[in-house]
């Protein structure tokens, strides 16, 4: 795969996520390697509309909406319906000028016909709001846009016919102005800017959980020194009760402790277990996608680690990306937060300094997120980083996040099934 992909979210204004939108870009052609003739030929092979028939849209989207681009020669031969993508979940995106060309709108009524739901980047000027009603399911317009409010203005009096998106977001303040509007989604980076301004104290035990998830990323964590942190905390300890009697459903074994329970898991098993305990409470009072964005960041960067001959720092890539984002997390200033959970000096230069080897890594992913591929490129060519094995990390990061909500949701059916049993116990009684 030599392209760029990311996953851009869409939220409410309640900063529930209800859709992600694809964004790609031909490395070769970002690097200046790509001929006319290969570009014409991208645009019909599709390698991004490849992927989603092969894999899905779930790894990316989840059980979400998914914007994916469409092009004006993609839909003239009859993408994506003869790729028999589904239609369940995908919104076409077609650009404006799209239209400019009848027999690419033409194609649009099949694709209506079909099911698949369609969205136009940017107010149409080849047909009328009236007509683009009938048609769009949604319209993008840009924040960042120089007739936004023009836009905006123009756009008010169609809402109830057709969805907006406002992409390019820039801030909290403006999410906060444009988040009333009527089933509005928002797009940009306010949900992940930097606090500066925060509470003076955190939960003793959110501290401790992201102390655990430091001790367990070392390549040969203390499992003693594991189960002295997991004792400090009850909703830590039950958890882990929990997980090992599913693991061990005869009771052939007796628990007497929880530096027993740790001592029969092993490493491998503690890691597995701290890393979906902690994700499920460690940003339950943020936006979910906090939570994700986080640990995507955190595999993203530990996955990195080959391509930047770090591999003996897997363990501080991974913690790096977990908290670069922890100021949003424990909303407090960076720094307080860092002081929080005691982060080592290479960590700590990355994340408050913006200095060394691991900051590289991350200022990596932060351009490979925001679909930043200029910036993406110099860190690569820098870095002598591979495309295909920089996709393949993002992919690889996708798919360990998808197998971490499985555990999670697993760990959701097993509270429920053991409040039942106590009801049922109860009523009985």
């Amino acid at each position: 795969m030599r392209f760029f992909i990311s996953a851009i979210p869409f939220f409410d204004g309640d900063m529930a996520v209800h859709a992600y939108r694809m964004m790609t870009q031909d490395g070769d052609k970002l690097l200046g390697a790509a001929e006319d003739f290969r570009m014409l030929g991208g645009e019909l092979l599709a390698p991004a509309l490849e992927l989603v028939k092969n894999i899905g849209i779930e790894p990316f989207a989840g059980q979400h909406d998914f914007f994916l681009g469409i092009s004006k020669y993609q839909l003239l031969i009859g993408m994506p319906l003869n790729l028999k993508i589904p239609p369940k979940n995908l919104v076409c995106v077609i650009n404006r000028d799209t239209l400019k060309d009848n027999a690419a709108s033409a194609k649009l009524a099949i694709l209506k016909r079909e099911g698949y739901r369609l969205a136009i980047d940017g107010l149409p000027r080849a047909i009328s709001l009236d007509t683009a009603a009938k048609v769009f399911d949604f319209v993008l317009i840009s924040c960042a846009a120089d007739s936004f409010e023009d836009d905006l203005r123009e756009i008010r009096p169609y809402i109830f016919q057709i969805k907006l998106v406002i992409t390019d977001v820039p801030d909290m303040e403006s999410f906060k102005r444009h988040s009333g509007a009527r089933g509005v989604l928002l797009s940009g980076h306010f949900y992940s800017q930097p606090i500066t301004k925060g509470a003076s104290e955190i939960s003793p035990l959110k501290i401790n959980a992201l102390h655990l998830m430091g001790q367990i990323n070392d390549e040969s964590f203390d499992l003693g020194a594991a189960a002295d942190t997991i004792e400090r905390d009850p909703a830590l300890s039950i958890s882990l009760l929990r997980f090992i009697n599913k693991m061990n459903p005869d009771r052939s074994r007796k628990i007497d402790s929880i530096r027993n329970a740790v001592a029969i898991l092993g490493q491998r098993e503690v890691r597995k277990w701290a890393t979906v305990a902690i994700s499920i409470g460690i940003g339950e009072d943020r936006p979910s996608e906090i939570t994700r964005l986080s640990l995507v960041r955190a595999k993203f960067a530990e996955n990195l680690a080959q391509a930047f001959v770090m591999t003996h720092k897997t363990g501080s890539l991974f913690i790096a990306g977990l908290f670069s984002l922890l100021d949003v997390i424990l909303q407090m200033p960076l720094r307080r937060a860092i002081d929080e959970v005691a982060a080592d000096s290479e960590i700590r230069d990355a994340l408050l300094n913006r200095e060394g080897r691991i900051y590289e890594v991350l200022s990596l992913i932060y351009a490979y997120e925001r679909a930043d591929w200029h910036n993406a490129s110099i860190i690569m060519v820098r870095n002598g980083v591979d495309i295909a094995e920089l996709t393949q990390a993002f992919l690889d990061s996708l798919y360990w996040f998808r197998q971490l909500l499985d555990a999670i949701d697993d760990e959701a059916e097993d509270e429920i099934e053991t409040d039942t049993e106590t009801e049922t116990e109860t009523d009985s009684v």
